[in-house]
């Protein structure tokens, strides 16, 4: 099918953290002042207002509260600033429950991080246009207000059904159905169309293009390359010689509007599994050590729950990032015996990381600052081979019997509980269960 007939949505959550955090508050409390509705934020220490602002309400952007700037600064700002832990068993429920309602109405979904999602809805759109008989002499506009009316009930149920908003931009690719979900929030519809391109997109500020980082931006805004359409009507070879042939191309078709079309649904590699995420904002040196742990955790404890469903062990963990300049970045090891708990994956990648970022040669040493982080396992068994290194060394009369015993007797208790665990969660819902030490850090 001719790409400029597809029909994508990119369906983002509004305030994602601080709306998941105030239904949160909501349903456990009905009382309780809703954080949507006053100024609020999420991330950092609440009690020691160290870090950064992850996510803000309405009202405390009015107060010029921005994502990504340090506590302090916000509480300056905005002294009655409410703040509230980050709460990712919360944010992981949530979005799952999000993702599941999108699936009611396409099969093609591509997550790209915690709260949004692209999704073709070319078929459904179609199928509607000939269940309806439509005899409209432009079809395309037809299939256009089918779309909006589709998007419209993607909206509404999400809000009615898990009380928080979203907007969703439609387009026919991805970029320019992303760029749309972007336009005014909370709670919006937008459409982003080719033919739309030069009255909706080309007056915004350059900065204001998806992928296009501060650097860029800034760099373009000193040359008087300051809107998308500036620079979308910029000879081609002008912008690759400004910025390199890979991005200045990147930027030229970003700016007219040229993107993929192709929603890319995540699927198991039988090789590895391996989940990865946007941040909220870029990593650097300043806010490495609040923000990257948490993207890390989260990360492992989902390649774990994958591995731990599907019954499979991985003996290699790796960890990779997309820098501000595009450049991807990764970096492996092997750990022995095979694994599917999540503390030993959270372990290994959080090695990875403080490696990959934090060395002497790393990518905040070099400057650069971390967009998209993600944590892959690989090297996968079905449990045999470790099975062989703590069983059958014992058999076999091993000089360290007694250690291997108590690493037998270990394995096959973490492998009961994992299993107890699996048929509570089922009955009961993901979560019921918290170990030890995250129950005692949240008190």
């Amino acid at each position: 099918m001719d790409n400029t007939r597809k029909i994508i949505f990119h369906v983002d959550v509004n305030s994602a953290f601080l709306s998941w955090s105030a239904v949160k508050i909501l349903k456990d409390d009905p009382n309780a002042v809703d954080l949507r509705t006053i100024p609020s934020a999420v991330g950092g220490d609440v009690e020691s207002r160290h870090g950064i602002i992850t996510a803000k309400s309405i009202p405390a952007k009015k107060y010029g509260v921005t994502t990504g700037e340090p506590v302090v600064k916000a509480m300056q700002k905005c002294p009655n600033l409410v703040m509230v832990h980050s709460d990712f068993k919360t944010y992981r429920e949530y979005s799952g429950k999000f993702i599941e309602i999108l699936r009611t109405y396409s099969n093609i979904i591509e997550q790209v991080s915690i709260d949004e999602a692209f999704i073709d809805m070319t078929k459904p759109v179609t199928d509607m246009y000939k269940l309806e008989g439509s005899h409209d002499s432009d079809k395309e506009d037809a299939r256009k207000e089918i779309a909006l009316i589709l998007a419209g009930k993607i909206k509404d149920e999400i809000k009615n059904t898990l009380g928080f908003t979203v907007n969703v931009g439609v387009s026919s690719n991805k970029l320019l159905a992303k760029m749309a979900s972007d336009f005014e929030k909370p709670d919006k519809i937008h459409t982003l169309f080719p033919n739309e391109i030069r009255k909706k997109m080309w007056p915004l500020p350059i900065g204001e293009l998806f992928g296009c980082g501060k650097q860029t931006s800034a760099r373009l805004s000193e040359l008087g390359m300051r809107t998308i359409g500036a620079v979308a009507q910029t000879d081609l070879r002008i912008l690759q010689d400004i910025l390199g042939v890979k991005q200045g191309s990147y930027i030229y078709q970003s700016c007219n509007g040229i993107g993929s079309s192709d929603v890319n649904p995540a699927e198991e590699d039988a090789k590895s599994y391996s989940n990865e995420t946007t941040t909220r904002s870029d990593i650097t040196f300043d806010n490495y050590e609040k923000e990257m742990p948490q993207i890390i955790k989260w990360l492992s404890e989902s390649v774990a729950k994958r591995l731990q469903r599907d019954g499979m062990f991985a003996s290699t963990v790796s960890v990779s990032v997309k820098t501000d300049t595009f450049q991807r970045r990764s970096k492996q090891m092997g750990i022995g015996d095979s694994t599917n708990d999540e503390d030993v994956l959270y372990e290994k990648a959080t090695k990875l990381m403080s490696e990959l970022a934090l060395g002497e040669n790393g990518i905040l040493a070099q400057g650069y600052s971390i967009r998209l982080v993600g944590v892959g396992a690989a090297d996968l068994d079905r449990g045999e081979y470790r099975q062989m290194s703590l069983f059958d060394m014992n058999v076999q009369g091993s000089s360290s019997g007694t250690k291997g015993t108590r690493d037998s007797q270990r394995a096959e208790k973490q492998r009961k509980l994992r299993e107890m665990t699996k048929t509570i969660e089922a009955k009961y819902g993901e979560g019921i269960i918290h170990k030890g030490r995250d129950h005692y850090n949240h008190k």
